[in-house]
């Protein structure tokens, strides 16, 4: 009877979790890491990754929607610096992606994500010689997000932008004047740092994820 009362007034205090198979309680009492009765991942998640043979670590946090990250992630070293801000559609890479070295911008990525239900994807590409020209291209869907748009490259400690690449659905674009373009280094242009960077730096300490592992079962 008691552990009855006690699962009952559970899903009372969290809800949504009758849903789940499982789930973690994180340090504000909110539900992470869910998984719901047909093995999916759903809803806000916080994923570890361990150094492995060289290369760092890290911590990322988001949202899943039907095993898929969906909307903005964050990711973080393992001592707790903001490294990067991604954002994801059908649990591919979409929109502007940046990384970030003790607080400084150093990588700007631009990612386009198709729809990995369908095996052949109808975009609307921009000519790059006629703005506002656009084009329908059909894309064979290999299940991953392709690289499109310009991608940027700035230098850790002064914040100049060192070189830009160009991407048309994957394809890289051959700059007219590949000096100016891809070895810009003379480039005096330096980049303030993100809202998100900053409010991050206003905050004391480490970030820290503690979480509790817990299941309705």
């Amino acid at each position: 009877m008691r552990n009855l009362l006690f699962f009952f007034l559970l899903s009372i205090s969290i809800p949504g979790t009758s849903q789940l198979k499982s789930f973690t309680i994180g340090p504000k009492g909110d539900t992470l890491n869910g998984i719901d009765q047909n093995g999916k991942k759903q809803g806000k998640w916080v994923n570890r990754v361990d150094e492995v043979r060289g290369e760092p670590g890290y911590e990322e946090e988001g949202e899943y929607r039907n095993n898929r990250k969906e909307g903005g992630w964050r990711v973080y070293t393992l001592s707790g610096d903001l490294a990067g801000m991604e954002f994801y559609r059908w649990g591919n890479k979409n929109g502007t992606c940046q990384y970030f070295v003790n607080g400084n911008l150093v990588r700007e990525e631009n990612w386009r994500a198709l729809n990995p239900d369908k095996q052949y994807d109808t975009l609307q590409v921009e000519d790059i010689d006629r703005l506002n020209v656009y084009k329908t291209v059909i894309v064979k869907n290999e299940g991953v997000a392709i690289r499109d748009g310009v991608w940027k490259f700035y230098d850790s400690e002064t914040g100049r932008l060192t070189h830009t690449q160009t991407y048309t659905l994957g394809k890289k674009e051959i700059p007219k004047n590949p000096v100016a373009t891809e070895n810009s280094t003379d480039d005096k242009k330096t980049v303030a740092k993100p809202k998100e960077v900053l409010d991050f730096e206003k905050k004391t300490g480490k970030k820290k994820v503690k979480v509790q592992n817990g299941s309705v079962y």
